[in-house]
């Protein structure tokens, strides 16, 4: 049997989820309520798999994985999210999940998709992975158009963020598209300000377009 954390802010979607498992075959191990939670556990339990939401309170899904996979290596960590967006699909691919479902998936469908994982398959639904194709079919990144010598400097939300920058998008703004804190914004701000060696975010995106020429 598969161990199983779950990570979801509803108690009721945790109960449903870890019934869903069981029926399954999975062993659920462990429920988080948001990302700190999610991250103790999964250093303490080693589960084979993570379920993450992506909204969460305390600490978002987003910001939670990398850090997931870096307190439970073996464990393959798959976002199940109402959201569908391009931005977090990429987000999630680039911070190391195996997997990106919806919620809106039928419940066995979960489960399968779950099981594919554990055999060491990619998970996605339908549409996401249609997103995901037509993207690359149309030429497109998975950075977002972030040239190699800047992106290799910073972490994945960091190339969000500064992506989000070159878009004159405000702090507020930025968190609203990336379901995260202000406080969070400014702090990753700070960081790739200062790995990029620049003294403001317009010198920040200067560097950028400098880049992409």
């Amino acid at each position: 049997m598969a161990t199983v954390l779950v990570a979801d802010d509803h108690p009721l979607t945790r109960e449903a989820l870890a019934s869903l498992l069981a029926q399954h075959g999975f062993d659920v191990v462990g429920e988080a309520s948001d990302g700190h939670e999610a991250i103790a556990l999964s250093d303490d339990l080693q589960p084979q798999l993570v379920l993450l939401d992506l909204t969460m309170p305390a600490m978002d899904g987003l910001t939670a994985l990398p850090r997931i996979r870096a307190a439970a290596p073996e464990a393959e960590v798959v976002v199940l999210t109402a959201s569908g967006t391009e931005e977090n699909l990429l987000a999630a691919i680039r911070a190391g999940a195996a997997g990106y479902l919806l919620k809106s998936e039928p419940p066995e469908r979960i489960a399968e998709f779950l099981r594919g994982v554990v055999d060491g398959e990619a998970a996605l639904s339908g549409a996401v992975a249609r997103r995901l194709v037509d993207r690359l079919r149309a030429g497109g990144r998975l950075d977002g158009g972030v040239p190699d010598a800047i992106a290799a400097k910073l972490s994945a939300r960091e190339v969000e963020v500064l992506l989000l920058l070159d878009e004159h998008l405000t702090t507020d703004e930025i968190a609203g598209r990336l379901f995260i804190s202000e406080h969070t914004v400014r702090s990753h701000v700070k960081s790739l300000l200062r790995k990029l060696g620049a003294s403001s975010r317009r010198e920040a995106i200067e560097r950028l377009a400098v880049a992409r020429s």
